[in-house]
């Protein structure tokens, strides 16, 4: 699934080759996609794209008259731009604008993907699943949000409630550069392993986001994957812990798979999924759909 510094990179080259254009016409091609109709897409139509935001996970399309889309990708869509408008159905829809098409594809045979319309700021805040941005924080924020809920480290790094933009593979490398087991609970974490996990959420985003951005330059992102070569514990299993070379290890429940370094995280030992299973059982998502949830954000 995209993530935080996928999604940033994402936006920032959409806004280079969007800003300030028309959208002349949305072309779906996949009925599972649109999730509402009010506002209907007709009416973005001819509209200017004014700006980008990032909710979460989720890509925010602003045209002029307060109009938004609302995209999120899930776990296998990606965009594409092509400066030719492709002709035919690609894809599960397409863009259309004067010197190029967007294109939205998914991998895969499930259809996850989704597309909302929204008409003023009150709807497009229904979709803010409301988690604390990693990198407008402070320590103290970041302490007050990882003890907001008495969950594993892995879970409370992964809810869109409790931290935005941050999924599976990134949390398997913050962990990794915080040196800390993913099955620690929350409320056993101490004031120096939440500032240590704190400074490694921000350091591993960082990185992550400047090399995503280098890689890009001035074009179009082309290579979005939770699995690149130089993490050091994410979809690595049995390969060797870059730090000291213990083979990684991987717990897997469900749809989900967390990757850790027995010997940097856990004191050497190796956590086995049948002991786990109860403990997974009461504090694991059973699907990527439970974490992307959307509730509305409580008002004060």
């Amino acid at each position: 699934m995209p993530e935080l510094p996928d999604i940033v990179v994402y936006i920032e080259s959409l806004e280079r080759h969007l800003v300030g254009k028309a959208l002349q016409k949305i072309r779906i091609h996949s009925p599972f996609l649109l999730r509402n109709v009010e506002p209907p897409l007709e009416e973005f139509e001819g509209r200017i794209v004014q700006r980008f935001r990032r909710l979460g996970k989720r890509i925010v399309f602003q045209f002029e008259g307060e109009l938004f889309l609302i995209l999120h990708l899930m776990i296998a869509g990606r965009l594409q731009w092509k400066s030719v408008r492709p002709a035919g159905r690609m894809g599960l829809a397409c863009f259309d604008f004067d010197g190029g098409t967007l294109i939205l594809t998914e991998a895969g045979t499930k259809r996850r993907a989704s597309l909302h319309t929204a008409r003023a700021e009150t709807q497009l805040l229904e979709h803010q699943p409301g988690g604390l941005e990693i990198f407008d924080s402070t320590v103290e924020d970041f302490t007050r949000a990882l003890r907001s809920s008495n969950h594993t480290v892995k879970r409370s790094l992964t809810n869109p409630r409790i931290f935005s933009g941050i999924g599976n593979a990134y949390s398997d490398e913050i962990l990794h550069h915080a040196m800390l087991s993913p099955l620690t609970w929350t409320s056993l974490l101490t004031d120096a392993e939440c500032e240590r996990l704190f400074q490694s959420t921000q350091a591993v985003m960082q990185r992550f986001l400047s090399k995503l951005r280098q890689e890009v330059g001035d074009g179009f992102p082309t290579k979005v994957t939770a699995f690149r070569p130089d993490m050091a514990v994410h979809g690595r299993f049995k390969l060797p812990c870059p730090k000291c070379g213990t083979p990684v290890q991987r717990i897997v429940y469900s749809e989900n798979e967390t990757n850790y370094c027995p010997e940097c995280q856990t004191q050497g030992k190796v956590l086995a999924d049948r002991a786990l299973s109860k403990l997974l059982k009461d504090d694991w998502p059973r699907s990527v759909e439970e974490w992307e949830e959307i509730r509305k954000p409580k008002l004060p």
